[in-house]
């Protein structure tokens, strides 16, 4: 596959073309060779929300398709689709547990007690060496205690759960002040490891409806995220055709 080939375009984005088998190996490599690199994962919100971004994701970012949102806007813009649906609640913890042995997992982000419960269940259930968490609230609040706090708990990876673009934003401004390998915008991860929001019955996720599943849970929340933003992110990916911002997603650098 060439180079232009390893990308689509899609709302002014460069969506990585790959399967979870091929990111988990690309990212445990970067994590070996101490490569910094944030991972977003593009559903029909992260590209409505995220438009301002595109020039600070510049260098050492992957961005990932997630949902059929994306699928079917690829679709009328190049009438192909991806390999495979990479969501962050299934892939995020497969790949925390495939990097138990060098892995050391950091979880900012949620209301207080979440990102705790979290890291419980990523212990007992697959495995992770989780060495710290913040919650999004008041211990994320000062953000050099933070960011100090990370760094001194020797962690090569964090997860940030602040939705989007908040979590973006937060990442692409202050991964240099990290000492973390592996950058994750990870939206409700946390919610649904701690618990707190249920999954959707896996034959619903099969048939790609858990979108549906959320919006009937979270009417109020996420009614316009299923109604009006459908319309703007169709509308910018037909706009934006097969073109993409002013920057190249090079996937890692030197961290």
């Amino acid at each position: 596959m060439s180079q232009a080939d390893k990308y689509l375009a899609l709302g002014g984005f460069k969506l990585l073309r790959t399967t979870g088998n091929e990111l988990e190996q690309q990212l445990q490599g970067h994590l070996e060779h101490g490569e910094q690199t944030a991972l977003f994962f593009a559903n029909t919100n992260f590209i409505v929300q995220c438009q301002g971004l595109q020039e600070q994701m510049a260098q050492s970012t992957l961005i990932i398709n997630d949902g059929i949102g994306v699928d079917i806007g690829t679709w009328l813009v190049h009438r192909t689709r991806f390999p495979q649906n990479l969501n962050g609640t299934d892939f995020i913890p497969a790949f925390l547990h495939s990097i138990q042995q060098q892995g050391r997992v950091y979880l900012f982000g949620g209301k207080p007690g979440i990102a705790l419960r979290a890291a419980n269940t990523l212990r007992t259930e697959f495995g992770v060496n989780v060495v710290g968490v913040s919650d999004g609230y008041s211990q994320g609040q000062d953000t050099q205690a933070l960011i100090n706090q990370i760094n001194n708990s020797g962690a090569n990876v964090l997860l940030v759960a602040m939705g989007n673009p908040l979590q973006e934003r937060w990442i692409l401004q202050q991964r240099a002040n990290l000492k973390v390998t592996l950058l994750f915008g990870v939206g409700a991860l946390l919610d649904f490891l701690a618990g707190d929001k249920p999954r959707a019955p896996d034959w619903i996720r099969r048939l790609r409806l858990e979108w549906f599943y959320r919006l009937c849970l979270e009417p109020a929340r996420l009614a316009r995220r299923y109604t009006l933003d459908i319309g703007l992110f169709l509308a910018l990916c037909l706009r934006t055709g097969k073109r993409t911002g002013n920057y190249t997603n090079s996937g890692s650098s030197k961290g």
